[in-house]
């Protein structure tokens, strides 16, 4: 029997939206452990990590729950997000309402830029946005 507080959600979860006011081309895109914005998106802690792994890309099974990989700018930019995701959960221990995407000044690197931040945050750089996830 496996615990509840380490199975993985069944199904899978849509997340769209559109967000302004980037520099064009790609950025880290990441659901963060919090949604508490009292300083800013510094304060939405480290990416969602429940089952304590190493950071990767959105299609590995091994990576942390909040590792939505990167949104693209255009030159305006703007960029669309139309992830459908098999980790993150709306419902449950481990659903993500409540706490906070993310938008990195830089590229992800998905875990495997050799960077000594890679395999933790993917080398993406500060953080340029954030909004908590709540239910309309």
């Amino acid at each position: 029997i496996t615990p509840i507080s380490t199975r993985q959600p069944i199904g899978k979860t849509h997340i769209t939206g559109h967000i302004t006011g980037l520099t064009p081309g790609p950025h880290g895109f990441h659901i963060h452990q919090t949604g508490n914005l009292t300083e800013g998106c510094k304060s939405t802690g480290g990416h969602y990590n429940p089952f304590e792994r190493v950071h990767g890309a959105p299609h590995d099974h091994v990576r942390h729950v909040g590792d939505l990989g990167n949104i693209v700018a255009n030159e305006r930019g703007e960029a669309l997000v139309d992830i459908t995701d098999h980790q993150v959960t709306l419902v449950g221990p481990n659903s993500v309402v409540g706490r906070a995407f993310v938008v990195h000044e830089g590229r992800d690197d998905l875990g495997q830029g050799g960077h000594e931040t890679s395999k933790t945050t993917g080398n993406a750089g500060g953080r340029v946005g954030c909004g908590v996830i709540a239910r309309a």
